[in-house]
This record gives C-alpha cells, structure tokens and sequence, in this order.
C-alpha cells in the first residue's frame, strides 16, 4: 500500500534525549505506515539495523575553501529541500529550533507551502540558546513560521512564552518510551556483580554536566550509606566525571561506588536499580526518569523544570526543592526500609509509565498534529501495519 505521509525527521544523531525521542517516533511511524526520512549528518545511534519504510539521507558539508567554517546549516536546509522535492514529502519534523527549524524554513521557502513544518522544542535551545539575546530573534522566527511547534513538557511551553513572547499555539507532546524495549528486566546476575544481598543500589545516569548536579548525587549516596549499606553506580560521562570522581576517593567510598560508563542496554541496567537520582538544576522533561518508571524503578529528584509533570511526589518517586541532598537522602532511606511503600511506587510507576506515556498515545498525538497541519483527515490505520 501507498504509505500514509511521507515524513522528513532531523534531529541530533548522537547520544541525548531529544535524539533518541525523534528515532524512535520515526520507526514507531514506519511501523504504522508512513514511510520515514531522516536528513542529518549521521545516522542516528538508536536507529540500528534495516527498518521498513524508513531511509537515511547524509548531510555532507562543504569544504569549499571561501568558508572559513563550514556551513553545516547551510548544507542541511539544501539537503532537506532535496530530500523533500526528490521523495515528495508532506511534512519536515524537526527537533530543536536553532538550527534544525531555522534549516527547514529556509527548506521551505525552496520547495513551497506545500511542505510542512513540525517543531519539537526539547530544552536547550529555549532554556540555554534562547537566554542569548543574539541568537532570539531568530529562535522567535524559527518558531512562529513553523506550521506546528509541540513541547515535550507544560514547563517547557511556559518557559517558551516567558523569555520569547511567543503568543502562538504549542502542542503538548511528552516524551514517552517503547514498551517492547522499556520494562522490568531479570538483572539478579548483573546487579549481583556490583552489590551483596542485603545493599541498595542508588544509579544515576546523565550526561555529568554542571546542570546535572552530580556532586549532589554524591551526598545523598553517602549520606544513604551512612544509614544502611548501599553501592551506587553511576552510568554515563561528561565533563563533570572526573571531578566527581576525585571526590569519591577524597570521601573514601570509592569501594562503594562503581563506574559503568555509557551502556546500550539503559533498560537492563537501570532494573539493576532500587531508585534512580535525578537531583538536576534544570529538566525540561527527564526522560531518563521515564525510562527508570518504565522499568519499575522510582526516582528521587528535584523540583526543577518538567520533573513534576512525570514524577508524582509519594506516588511515583519523591521530589525535593534543588540542592536539598538530605531531604532526597531521607526519602530513599524511608524507602528502602519500607517494603510495602517501595512495592507500592515500584507497581504505580509501571502503571502510569504505560497508560500515560505509552508510545501509542504519543505516536498518535503526532500523527494528529501532522494532519491538521496538511489539512487532511486521520485515516483509519491498515491492520497489516499494526
């Protein structure tokens, strides 16, 4: 069968939220159908071997000797209006506004109304890019020339309004995670290599930026461990892990804390877990946090951002206000000394990670989205495609 839309996606292909949320709406869309293109400089890391429906367009930048940089922007709005004329697409979904919605305006006012343009604001460019007032004005028109613009979290959305004056209409759309990949694994083994019977395991997994506040996680482990035996195990690197990491051996828990590095397999590892720490300064959403929920494990964090919106306080996890490392602290330890309360969070984080942000729900807010924007109807899907 014809597919339904023919869909452009670009996002960030390596590691990070927004790049693993745009890969895997795409391939959950070729699973229903619609035949899917993503346009970016390389291939995205969790797209993995062959799918249906779903094709790989290389961004190679120039190296013509007149550019003193090269013009990546440049190369990516010519290559998605190529890809858009060449393959006949409806729509161009891109995620982040500067640069990814800045190219597709350009690609647009190549090809004609007749391409779409979805944006999809995941954080940075709104909490750090949009706080440069050099680079607002253009962030602000990559915005309201898009034909839909949806944020990942009401945060997010309340944010955008604030520092840009956008008045504009912005879709909700959480992210969400595939429940065929993201549940309660058998980690027994695995977790018995870092951790006795009797010890908690507290994971904290990030890319160990300033904003993630990792030192953070170090006082509230200690301060766990000072109470009740416990291993924690850090998953991830970034700038920040040295420094964390000379802290350890300062406070002597270095045979208590372990290193695992960046892991594939974040549903297998993170149900070696008993919480998760996500005591950030800014989220926008913490998809990290709904990874952790799918998988059973709750998570102790801040209120920062749009973890309040995906962690309920006493239901799924606990929430303290940012830099509070003994409140987080006593709230694992009541935790992990009440097994009724801990069974409780465990059943409401899987209850809620698959009705409210189940992979359907949000594939099909964006397959709304993308309708309304070509002012056609819904079709009803092929049974063959489910």
């Amino acid at each position: 069968m014809e597919p339904f839309l023919k869909i452009g996606i670009t996002c960030y292909p390596s590691l990070g939220g927004s790049g693993v949320v745009a890969t895997e709406l795409g391939k959950l869309l070729a699973e229903k159908g619609h035949e899917v293109h993503f346009i970016s400089h390389s291939v995205p890391f969790r797209l993995g071997s062959y799918h249906k429906n779903i094709f790989y367009h290389e961004v190679q930048v120039s190296d013509y000797y007149v550019f003193r940089y090269p013009p990546y922007d440049l190369s990516l709005a010519t290559k998605m209006a190529q890809v858009a004329k060449n393959e006949g697409l409806d729509i161009l979904h891109v995620h982040y506004a500067v640069p990814h919605a800045v190219c597709a305006f350009l690609a647009k006012q190549m090809v004609g109304d007749s391409l779409k343009v979805v944006t999809t604001l995941h954080g940075t460019d709104i909490t750090v890019l949009a706080q440069d007032e050099s680079l607002k004005d253009l962030i602000r028109l990559a915005i309201n020339e898009s034909d839909a613009v949806t944020s990942v979290s009401s945060d997010l959305t309340r944010e955008t309004r604030e520092v840009l004056d956008i008045v504009r209409d912005i879709d909700l759309t959480y992210n969400f995670v595939d429940e065929r990949v993201y549940y309660p694994r058998e980690a027994k083994e695995c977790r018995s290599d870092f951790a006795d019977p009797g010890e908690k395991v507290l994971m904290h997994i990030s890319n160990f930026r300033p904003v993630k506040r990792v030192n953070d996680v170090v006082d509230i482990f200690y301060r766990v461990n000072q109470e009740l035996p416990a291993k924690m195990l850090f998953v991830g690197e970034g700038p920040d892990l040295p420094k964390i990491q000379h802290k350890i051996k300062e406070m002597g828990i270095e045979d208590r804390v372990h290193f695992l590095g960046k892991q594939d397999d974040i549903a297998h590892v993170i149900s070696m877990a008993d919480v998760l720490l996500l005591p950030s300064e800014k989220e926008s959403f913490g998809l990290v946090a709904l990874e952790a929920m799918a998988c059973g494990v709750p998570t102790v964090g801040t209120v920062a951002g749009g973890i309040p919106e995906l962690v309920k306080h006493g239901e799924t996890g606990f929430l303290a206000p940012i830099g509070d490392t003994e409140q987080m602290a006593q709230y694992c330890i009541q935790m992990f000394k009440n097994s009724e309360l801990a069974a409780r969070l465990r059943e409401a984080c899987l209850d809620r990670a698959r009705t409210e942000f189940s992979s359907e729900l949000t594939t099909a807010t964006y397959e709304e989205i993308y309708y309304r924007v070509l002012n056609r109807k819904l079709p009803a899907l092929d049974p063959a495609c489910s």
